[in-house]
């Protein structure tokens, strides 16, 4: 298995804060069992939550000041290395909320960039999470300077470093627009890949949902790979693409990208937008969703959200995942009746690959031909025509030429005709 993550030998102590507010589509209880998750991810350990139900988060101290106190008060007792907060925190939140612990504040995004910074291991992910860490924590900094002061290293204070954060906003400016000039640089060299794979002629499917739903568990199911997946938050940050095989003979390439997840980071979207609008290329999506999440409905939300954010239209099929860890069957069929086009899965039992792979077959199969294609050797230049806009089936050469059995629309089957003067061109019967 590759790319796997070392695990920190001591996990820090984290205390967990959270408001209830008006108008949350998730409950209190599921919410922090995901920031919850996002620690254990993280490296740390949660050894209390606190929570208080308020009309509006508080302008000075996020929770009511009294509270914030008590907060701050119980992490010193028992010894406490960070406290989390489950949603963005203002600098002047950061700051008064500091004053009052000795222990490191942080924020839900800053935790979730603390793990992008973990698990980046291509150049581009580096770039990207560092570009989002700096974007974050510039306006920031005044807010964080005693934190920073108070421990080396921890969680939070990976990425770009410590050092770095607390110099001048001129120099951190100054790095956020060379780190900005590299990924445009990468961008561009994957125009380069983009161009070569188009001109193969080889469609794209393109996994995308919440995180851990099993995008990378899947791709290695279909397509007999051996890339990394764990039963963890954003185990997969950087793009892997493999190559597999319908019944047909047709290849298909399968691209895992990274998981979504609720309130995910603007600055992080922003940064890995070069990455995600890849998606925009693809053939078909794949929305995997793991079926057994009581949340299952608010995920499928989230990620339809940043789909559009992204102004990502592709066709869509739902798959269904971990129907092996359903117990009432009414909620798959509640799933499928709910959501056209749907698979149900589960990789862990090996249920539902043939149904997925035929969905997947027939979505291609669509407003397309198969038929046979001579091309005598004097009639070269229809090859271009040939791989670029078909998906060639078979190929056979003779004394006469080579012979294709192609997949195509009609009117490329049209084109391939009108250029050929005998018109040799039959349907595959």
């Amino acid at each position: 298995m590759k790319n796997q993550i070392n695990e920190p030998t001591t996990r820090e102590k984290a205390v967990l804060v959270a408001l209830e507010l008006p108008g949350d589509t998730w409950a209190p209880e599921d919410s922090l069992k995901e920031l919850t998750a996002l620690v254990d991810t993280a490296g740390g350990e949660v050894i209390q939550t606190f929570q208080q139900k308020r009309p509006h988060p508080d302008s000075a101290f996020y929770v009511g000041k009294g509270k914030a106190e008590e907060i701050g008060r119980y992490c010193n007792e028992v010894g406490a290395d960070l406290l989390v907060f489950n949603d963005s925190l203002s600098p002047s939140q950061l700051r008064n909320i500091s004053e009052q612990t000795d222990c490191r504040v942080l924020d839900r995004n800053q935790l979730i960039l603390d793990i992008f910074a973990q698990r980046a291991n291509s150049a581009e992910g580096k770039l990207q999470v560092e570009l989002a860490q700096l974007k974050y924590t510039l306006p920031r900094l005044s807010g964080m300077g005693k934190s920073l002061s108070r421990l080396g290293g921890g969680i939070g204070t990976r990425g770009p470093g410590e050092s770095k954060l607390e110099q001048d906003r001129r120099h951190i400016r100054n790095r956020i627009d060379l780190l900005e000039t590299a990924i445009d640089e990468v961008g561009k060299r994957r125009l380069v890949t983009k161009g070569s794979r188009q001109r193969s002629g080889i469609p794209v499917v393109a996994l995308v949902g919440y995180t851990n739903a099993g995008k990378s568990s899947l791709l290695n199911w279909i397509c007999n790979a051996d890339e990394f997946a764990e039963d963890k938050l954003f185990a997969t940050l950087d793009s892997v693409t493999r190559v597999f095989q319908l019944s047909n003979k047709r290849e298909i390439l399968m691209s895992d990208t990274v998981g979504f997840i609720h309130k995910l980071p603007h600055t992080l979207v922003a940064a890995f937008r070069s990455t995600l609008d890849e998606l925009k290329d693809a053939d078909l999506l794949l929305h995997v969703i793991d079926i057994s999440d009581s949340n299952y409905e608010e995920q499928i939300q989230t990620t339809v959200s940043l789909l559009e954010e992204l102004e990502i239209q592709q066709p869509i099929i739902r798959v269904f995942n971990k129907v092996d860890a359903l117990f009432q069957p009414g909620i798959l069929q509640r799933a499928l009746t709910s959501h056209s086009n749907a698979v149900a899965i589960s990789v862990k039992n090996n249920i539902g690959r043939e149904a997925l792979l035929q969905a997947i077959e027939e979505h291609f199969s669509q407003d397309r031909v198969v038929y046979r294609f001579e091309v005598p050797y004097d009639k070269g230049e229809l090859m271009k025509t040939i791989y670029q806009q078909t998906t060639v089936l078979e190929r056979a050469e003779d004394e006469n030429g080579v012979t294709f059995l192609l997949e195509s629309k009609p009117e490329v089957k049209q084109i391939l005709l009108a250029k050929l003067d005998n018109k040799r061109g039959t349907p595959n019967e």
